[in-house]
């Protein structure tokens, strides 16, 4: 707990503005926590997907941990660009085997999955695992049913190694028809004190098990007409503010600084959707620095922000990936998700956003001093989680 408090303090102080400090050091030093180099710092990072159910020493997610010091993984089941099962999927067995793989490369590695329950879920029955419920179904059935489903989840996830759930979903149901929304029940519920209370059970039972929690999709993405997977939306006409009480309710007070019970132990994503009602620039709220800072200085969440999936095509359709990497971080993203899972797979795409972010610090366009303050964001969330 001392650990926790010595690095939370350091973070705020990080965050309060003043002078410019002279140099940023060589190493981070925080008791209780690694001396990051900037190669170790930049590695925190990066969210990366690959290929494959088991790794060798000749692939290349092996070579990205080892070499590149990426800090979080993401597994899929499904494979996009080419369409076919089983690209990290396949057995009970098997996931644990390969999460044992990766954890043997990187002890501190976050091994994430989106596992929401019902239409979303990277473990299936298919592969053998439970039938679960989605989170609209959950909740109608009442907040015990929803309890239920979030202990199975992070039993299993636990069970398996994997240590990081991209749930639960935050959305309000503004629109039913939303078709990545709505339309497959992803969003609690029309109500916000409903999910709210249903976003709280979940980071709790999943905390209990060791298992990070992930809000998504920030500001809001349930008033949505469109789908972000193949290209931008907007939702400034049908976004409402309401859609961020669930994340006011969750967030710490940007008075005391304080995070509710219910809060800890989880990042924040942010959507693809355009909303100017945040943002006149129309930037999407993942490349946004004046929707992240509604979620820092606003709401008060001084925790790890990640983007959603970079490879979207709400993203990748506009921006190239040297635009994309920049404009994240610009906008204070902690932790950049590369599922290298969109309309192409590169095998190289870590070493290639490692020389894009080092560039942007050699240039000055991003400082060191930045890249240290997301690596220890995610350190802490890592401390908080382990109870290490």
């Amino acid at each position: 707990m001392k650990t926790i408090l010595l690095i939370t303090a350091l973070i705020g102080l990080m965050a309060c503005k003043g002078p410019a400090r002279p140099e940023v050091p060589e190493i981070l030093e925080v008791p209780g926590a690694p001396e990051y180099t900037l190669d170790e710092a930049i590695g925190q990072m990066l969210l990366v997907g690959f290929r494959g159910t088991a790794v060798d020493s000749t692939d290349h997610i092996y070579r990205d941990l080892r070499d590149y010091h990426v800090g979080s993984v993401i597994l899929f089941d499904y494979d996009a660009p080419t369409g076919t099962r089983g690209r990290n999927i396949r057995s009970v067995g098997q996931v644990k085997a390969l999460c044992a793989q990766l954890r043997a490369l990187n002890p501190d590695l976050l091994i994430g999955i989106d596992q929401e329950g019902g239409y979303v879920s990277r473990l299936g029955t298919r592969y053998g695992f439970p039938k679960t419920l989605t989170a609209q179904r959950s909740a109608t059935l009442g907040i015990d049913s929803v309890r239920s489903q979030a202990r199975l989840t992070a039993g299993m996830l636990a069970s398996l190694g994997i240590n990081l759930n991209f749930a639960p979903v935050a959305d309000v149901n503004v629109n039913p028809s939303c078709p990545v929304i709505g339309a497959i029940e992803r969003s609690f519920s029309a109500d916000t004190a409903a999910v709210a209370r249903c976003c709280e059970v979940w980071i709790e039972e999943q905390r209990a098990k060791g298992v990070v929690s992930c809000l998504k999709h920030f500001p809001g993405h349930g008033s949505a007409k469109g789908d972000t997977h193949k290209g931008l939306v907007d939702v400034t006409k049908t976004w409402q503010r309401r859609e961020l009480a669930p994340y006011r309710a969750l967030c710490s007070s940007p008075e005391t600084g304080e995070v509710p019970e219910g809060g800890r132990g989880m990042m924040v994503m942010t959507a693809h959707v355009i909303n100017r009602q945040l943002d006149p620039a129309g930037l999407p709220a993942s490349l946004s620095p004046k929707i992240t800072s509604y979620l820092r200085d606003t709401l008060g969440f001084q925790g790890v922000i990640v983007t959603d999936d970079l490879a979207m095509g709400a993203i990748s359709g506009q921006y190239s990936l040297e635009q994309t990497v920049r404009m994240a971080l610009e906008a204070g993203a902690d932790l950049l998700c590369l599922s290298n899972n969109g309309g192409h797979y590169d095998p190289d795409l870590v070493p290639k956003v490692v020389k894009v972010i080092k560039k942007l610090v050699a240039d000055g366009t991003v400082s060191e001093e930045r890249i240290r303050q997301s690596a220890l964001r995610i350190r802490s969330l890592k401390i908080d989680i382990s109870g290490n």
